[in-house]
């Protein structure tokens, strides 16, 4: 079992930054990447960003190349998400996500798709103003 605690979500307005910090507790040794999604009610869920967390690899949506950027501090089993430019169509509800117990092979062909993670955490509202 893995467990994931996000924080750091709150609002401002466009232009401005906001980092997002997801910590992991649990069953984190089998963990394979880590990912942040975002989801607006009614919206389907929406890939951000990914990381693999034996590696170096990261993986950004389009819409969010250049303006957010994933990091990790796997002493402190934490990733962040650095959010700066923002726009009002950022606006959601953003969810940690992490592939534990699970072959790690599919981090690297669907990093951004909602089914290759099986442990979420609870959200955190971010709203950008225009």
């Amino acid at each position: 079992q893995v467990q994931l605690v996000e924080s750091g979500g709150g609002s401002v307005q466009a232009g401005g930054s906001l980092r997002l910090s997801c910590a992991a507790s649990g069953s984190t040794d089998s963990s394979n990447c880590m990912g942040w999604f975002r989801q607006l009610p009614g919206n389907e869920r929406e890939g951000v960003a990914s990381i693999y967390t034996r590696g170096r690899s990261t993986y950004y949506a389009d819409s969010v190349k250049g303006r957010f950027t994933l990091s990790r501090d796997n002493a402190n089993n934490t990733v962040y998400l650095q959010m700066n430019g923002l726009k009002p169509e950022d606006t959601a509800v953003y969810y940690c996500a992490i592939r534990a117990s699970l072959p790690a092979w599919y981090c690297n062909l669907y990093p951004l798709h909602g089914t290759t993670y099986n442990y979420w955490g609870q959200g955190t509202q971010v709203t950008v103003s225009s």
